[in-house]
């Protein structure tokens, strides 16, 4: 007998059922069958897997080791049979079982999480999947499939077709340095040859597989790489470098003292940002936040344009 076609999720209940109730005449009644039915169904499944699944000997059925490893392992596949048909409904109803979504590691997650919270309010079955990357690593995610929609990558790099993208804004940066650190004893603003003879503290490009961008300061070898942002925040307040840091990051350590803006001579303009995704976007959540992120207020809180330093240079693009 073919060991497929007696163990189902509906043999894996009447075990439960059995087990539960201690008895075949009460589990049928639970499932709306005659207890011969019960009786002729378990003896299949047991001569099919060539196991005894419950000690019949008392008063009450007994699940015997092997019937407890059935039932233990077959929940499992009562659960997945079931996340399934959840699955093919989604898919029925337009929603995709789960949206990806790479962001750029110098922006807030604040507002982005305000907008999963709305989100959840008309779905609560998409799994959302929330990444950090840096540099080129969000063009990196999107174009190995890692995920389904970037925001903040540089304009720079950019796939081509494939790939559509909208602008997003430009991103704005301090470069910052601590108190006792030589940079800060000098005066404003700053020459890049001065910059030259310090170490900067640069973020790791997170792309695996394509060219990093490694221009500007990540070109020097006068440098190390840490590979977060609270890390680096850490290292320039240790002295241990300088370096950019987003405004919205920054301005309460300057406004502590633990850090210092410091203006530059030659300020480098605002590089562009965009948000790109997969094609053709014909999943509801990716529509959904495709459109959210037209919103003017949404992409002034992601690139931290309500942030103002008492000192501010010009804005600084955030491969630097």
């Amino acid at each position: 007998m073919s060991f497929a076609n007696t163990l189902t999720p509906d043999s894996v209940l009447m075990v439960d059922a059995i087990a539960r109730h201690g008895s075949f005449a009460k589990a049928a009644r639970e499932l709306g069958k005659v207890p011969s039915a019960i009786t002729y169904s378990v003896r299949q499944l047991e001569e099919s897997l060539d196991v005894l699944l419950f000690d019949r000997s008392g008063h009450r059925a007994r699940l015997t080791p092997a019937g407890e490893a059935l039932l233990r392992e077959g929940r499992h596949l009562v659960n997945a049979f079931d996340a399934l048909a959840d699955r093919v409904k989604r898919v029925a109803t337009g929603w995709e079982v789960e949206l990806r979504i790479a962001v750029n590691a110098l922006f807030p997650m604040e507002p982005l999480f305000d907008l999963v919270e709305d989100f959840q309010r008309i779905n609560q079955h998409t799994h959302l999947i929330f990444s950090s990357e840096i540099l080129q690593g969000n063009w990196d995610a999107l174009v190995s499939g890692r995920v389904d929609l970037v925001i903040g990558a540089h304009t720079e790099g950019a796939p081509g077709p494939g790939f559509p993208s909208r602008a997003l804004g430009a991103f704005s940066m301090a470069f910052c340095a601590a108190p006792h650190h030589p940079l800060a004893q000098l005066p404003q603003p700053i020459e890049p040859s001065e910059i030259a003879r310090h170490q900067v503290v640069i973020l790791a490009d997170t792309t695996r597989r394509m060219p990093g961008l490694n221009r500007g300061m990540h070109a020097s070898r006068n440098s190390f790489t840490v590979s977060s942002l609270p890390h680096k925040v850490t290292a320039l307040q240790r002295g241990l470098g300088c370096g950019f840091l987003p405004l919205n990051l920054a301005a309460p350590h300057i406004a502590d003292g633990t850090l210092v803006h410091l203006r530059l001579n030659r300020p480098s303009a605002p590089e562009p940002l965009l948000y790109a995704w997969r094609s053709p976007a014909d999943g509801l959540a990716l529509s959904w936040f495709l459109q959210r992120l037209q919103s003017p207020r949404l992409r002034a809180a992601l690139l931290s344009q309500d942030v103002a330093l008492d000192n501010p240079g010009a804005a600084i693009p955030i491969n630097n």
